[in-house]
């Protein structure tokens, strides 16, 4: 299983850089087996009937991208240098992983003065990353954040435009709950209360889970046997009740239909061991690519995703190698938007 089988020619002009407004409106492309529908996100009803199961990721995505300054010296000598800092987890000891640029500007033991209120020390080097204590904590250190800090849209997002005041509220879902995520959980983007009332009204049940999104997310695979990547670890938890939800609705037969590759990886995470859905909580690393017996999800709705990434591994896995050539082939020819803030699709096996 080679790199090259999960690549495709997109044309740049399908990124999207915005999300469709209203958030239903986006473009839905159904794929029940080989068989395509062209839709809107608003029409999911039509697909979905009493008794299914929406599993939602409820993480919520943090400001995480920050600029500041680290000063040296005073007076006439005084030098100053930019610092772009994106924050990836916390660790134990109250400090914070991140990713740094440029490194070679900041020296061990150095302040860092993102606002007013926000200062971080860098600590050294950690992993691909490196370590900064802030001088705040706990909900002092949320408000500044939120003040400060951006969020942090894909690269390629990135390269097209900055992040601005309207991706604190484009990029992230109407439900999110937890904070920790440096990603969103984007074909959740595409729900609004409209949606959600319709939906529930017509018998469709929900269940929230969590799986904090990782930076680790865009990292490219660079090894040309897939087999042999090794995939970021990110922290999710099933609760006992979100477990016997999902149960009771596979035991009466109705479809678990995870929203996002992210639901649907941490669902057939807490799987695994016995083939059941069960309680679970910890770090997930599951790489799912074509092979995978999936024991959980019926049905999966998720965005058109990066040639040759992981991402592209997991739906092939799910609908099928040829299959998912053939939609997305059918997305690049009816012009759907691609990426983070494009169309969605509902893949049916």
């Amino acid at each position: 299983m080679q790199l090259s089988d999960f690549d495709f020619d997109l044309p740049e002009d399908l990124i999207a850089t915005r999300p469709a407004k209203p958030r239903s409106s986006a473009r839905l492309l159904v794929a029940e087996g080989a068989r395509f529908s062209d839709a809107r996100v608003s029409d999911l009803p039509r697909w979905l009937r009493p008794g299914d199961r929406l599993v939602l990721n409820d993480t919520k995505v943090i400001p995480a991208r920050l600029t500041g300054f680290r000063s040296r010296g005073s007076g006439p000598t005084a030098t100053r240098a930019r610092i772009e800092a994106t924050l990836l987890e916390p660790q134990a000891d109250g400090v914070w992983l991140a990713l740094i640029k440029p490194l070679k500007k900041i020296r061990e033991g150095e302040e860092i003065v993102f606002s007013d209120a926000l200062t971080a020390t860098f600590e050294g080097r950690a992993g691909e990353g490196v370590r900064l204590r802030f001088n705040l904590s706990g909900s002092d250190f949320d408000a500044a954040l939120n003040a400060a800090g951006a969020m942090p849209l894909p690269p390629y997002i990135a390269a097209k435009r900055p992040a601005d005041a309207q991706d604190h509220e484009d990029y992230q879902t109407v439900w999110a709950a937890r904070r920790g995520a440096v990603a969103a959980p984007t074909a959740s983007l595409h729900f609004d209360a409209p949606l959600l009332a319709e939906l529930e009204a017509q018998g469709v049940a929900f269940t929230h889970v969590t799986l904090h999104v990782g930076a680790g997310t865009f990292l490219p695979v660079k090894v040309e046997d897939v087999t042999q990547h090794k995939m970021h670890a990110e922290w999710g938890q099933v609760s006992a009740a979100a477990a016997q939800e999902i149960a009771v609705t596979m035991a009466a037969g109705g479809r678990i239909i995870p929203v996002g590759t992210t639901a649907l990886r941490l669902i057939e995470t807490a799987a695994r061991e016995s083939g059941e859905i069960a309680p679970w909580e910890g770090e997930t690393d599951i790489f799912i690519y074509p092979g995978f017996e999936f024991h959980v999800a019926s049905a999966l709705m998720t965005n058109f995703h990066l040639p040759k990434s992981t991402l592209m591994m997991l739906v092939s896995a799910f609908l099928g190698a040829d299959t998912i050539r053939a939609v997305y082939a059918h997305a690049i020819e009816a012009r759907y938007r691609f990426f983070s803030y494009g169309d969605a699709s509902l893949l049916i096996p």
